[in-house]
């Protein structure tokens, strides 16, 4: 599919949040939609140093771009979701467009604040809370504004995720025994089955997930996988798709009229079913009920 930034419809008087968006694709998803007149974007990452860089960055290189605003976000934390998801809802009397691009890639072993192994914790239930956090403003801009939607970045890497890739008694360790890329690749089967079971029960809000195809990121070289990394590194230097065009992928789940609530995508808008493990929808009815165990008492929580 034929699809360019200059293809993005007018957005005047829009909210938009793009997660992670101080570098690589947040920062250019924020960049290219700043160019269409939306009320407001919110960089949402974890330091605001970055944040107003990247903003100072777009205001010198995209004249006039739309007002820009940090929102101080961790996913690695429920207290900096919670208090970043508040912080908006004060400020803003809708939200038309949730960009869920934030995330961490093959890191060394870690726990996220509530216990989480690093990836998991950051990717996957970071994402769902602060994602059904925003659920009540989103469904109040449906009325207003029947294109809104929430879009979770997943990665075709999840077709790498191990068989027995959900483990549940062991999400709250640091699960040494997997190495960094199982721990990775199981995340982002985890983003798929998430976002396609909740777009199967929220009526109003469009969930899209999304990826992007190989593209030149700070994740691949900050990245520790022994075996991916070093393709990854010469991939990066020969095939991947630079930043300005992978962006596109997220983009367009993002602003299209065609792009289908729980349907999964590729580059660009190309209908994909993912994995075996990614179509199995019993696996991902247990992932999603234990998520929704997890966040219970701290969002409204999906049966």
């Amino acid at each position: 599919m034929s699809f360019r930034s200059s293809d993005i419809s007018d957005l005047s008087g829009q909210v938009i949040i793009v997660t992670g968006a101080n570098v690589g694709l947040g920062l250019e998803t924020v960049k290219q939609l700043s160019t269409h007149n939306a009320a407001r974007i919110y960089v949402a990452c974890r330091s605001k140093d970055k944040a107003v860089a990247a903003i100072e960055s777009i205001d010198r290189e995209v004249p006039n771009a739309s007002p820009l605003e940090f929102l101080n976000l961790d996913l690695a934390s429920f207290d900096s979701i919670k208090a970043a998801a508040a912080e908006f809802s004060a400020k803003e009397s809708r939200l038309d467009i949730l960009i869920n691009n934030a995330g961490i890639m093959m890191v060394k072993e870690g726990l996220t604040k509530e216990g989480y192994e690093i990836q998991f914790g950051t990717n996957v239930i970071g994402t769902a809370l602060f994602t059904q956090l925003l659920l009540p403003k989103l469904r109040d801009t449906v009325r207003i504004n029947p294109q809104t939607r929430a879009v979770i970045l997943c990665s075709a890497a999840h077709s790498q995720a191990p068989s027995d890739a959900y483990q549940f008694d062991k999400l709250k360790t640091t699960m040494k025994d997997k190495h960094t890329t199982a721990r990775y690749t199981t995340s982002k089967l985890a983003d798929i089955h998430y976002a396609k079971a909740l777009a199967a029960r929220e009526k109003a809000v469009r969930i899209i997930p999304v990826h992007p195809g190989m593209v030149a990121t700070n994740l691949h070289h900050a990245s520790t996988g022994t075996f991916l990394k070093p393709f990854l590194n010469v991939a990066v230097g020969f095939f991947v798709t630079p930043v300005e065009k992978g962006a596109i992928s997220q983009i367009w789940a993002a602003v299209s009229p065609a792009a289908q609530s729980g349907q999964y995508y590729g580059p660009v808008g190309k209908v994909e079913k993912g994995s075996k493990l990614a179509q199995d929808g019993v696996l991902q009815e247990k992932l999603f009920r234990w998520v929704q165990n997890e966040l219970k008492g701290h969002a409204d929580v999906f049966e």
